[in-house]
């Protein structure tokens, strides 16, 4: 049976710069915030398994007042100490996603993958797409590391991890996102990434301008929700905190 822990990061706006600045509900204004910006969740998840600690995306890498990283206090909130963590699934490389991934360590300088005793799955080439296009969407300085140890496994198109976690790339959101399906046996849970990001976004048409092919998310969106539903999937949405999970 898999247990999802949801690690929400909480809701940010993010405007033409990119920048992600925290947002409190309840308290922040939209019309404080430059024109044109969006309000984004971050969420992050957990999926334990009989076989393994599965990390689906890192973040953005935010530290909080104490100077602890955000996701690692997360965890520990949830009595999972981060140095558990056995895989890291990244469904893609732009910094909401990346960004916690590895971290300059505040006292000696050194950059250090965050979860060092975990494997990172990374599609090849996403690395790829993303170091050529570093500065707005994606930010070299959090994914590099990726590239000098010997904890990742770069993939390419589709294929399985351990026999029950399938990978498949699909484009849409970004040229090689990917997707994930973790099939224990018991549960199968899906993490669509930015391709099904919001319940939604599952549940209506539209194409998003902010996807490199908008019309192919909202196909994938519909073929997913489609196999999820006759396969009795639970679906995981990065960008919605106040439903992190469902069937359909």
């Amino acid at each position: 049976m898999a247990r999802i822990i949801p690690l929400s990061e909480g809701s940010f706006t993010v405007d033409g710069t990119k920048k992600f600045v925290p947002f409190i509900l309840g308290k922040d204004a939209m019309q404080d915030r430059p024109h044109g910006s969006l309000l984004v969740e971050i969420q992050p998840f957990l999926v334990i398994t009989d076989r393994d600690y599965i990390l689906l995306d890192t973040g953005l890498g935010f530290r909080n007042p104490d100077g602890v990283l955000q996701i690692h206090q997360h965890l520990i909130d949830h009595g999972i100490n981060p140095m558990e963590i056995t895989k890291v699934l990244m469904s893609h490389l732009h910094k909401d996603h990346a960004g916690g991934i590895s971290a300059t360590d505040p006292v000696t300088g050194e950059r250090t993958l965050n979860f060092p005793q975990a494997t990172y799955y990374v599609n090849n080439e996403e690395m790829q797409y993303a170091l050529e296009h570093s500065g707005k969407s994606y930010f070299a300085e959090d994914i590099a590391l990726l590239q000098q140890r010997d904890n990742i496994v770069f993939t390419t198109g589709n294929g399985k991890i351990d026999d029950y976690i399938s990978y498949e790339v699909t484009g849409g959101h970004c040229p090689y996102h990917q997707v994930f399906l973790i099939d224990d046996g018991e549960d199968k849970v899906f993490f669509g990434g930015d391709v099904a990001p919001q319940i939604s976004q599952m549940k209506s048409r539209f194409a998003a301008k902010y996807d490199y092919d908008g019309k192919r998310s909202m196909e994938l969106r519909q073929e997913f929700m489609e196999r999820g539903k006759a396969e009795g999937w639970t679906f995981l949405f990065y960008h919605d905190t106040k439903e992190p999970f469902a069937k359909f």
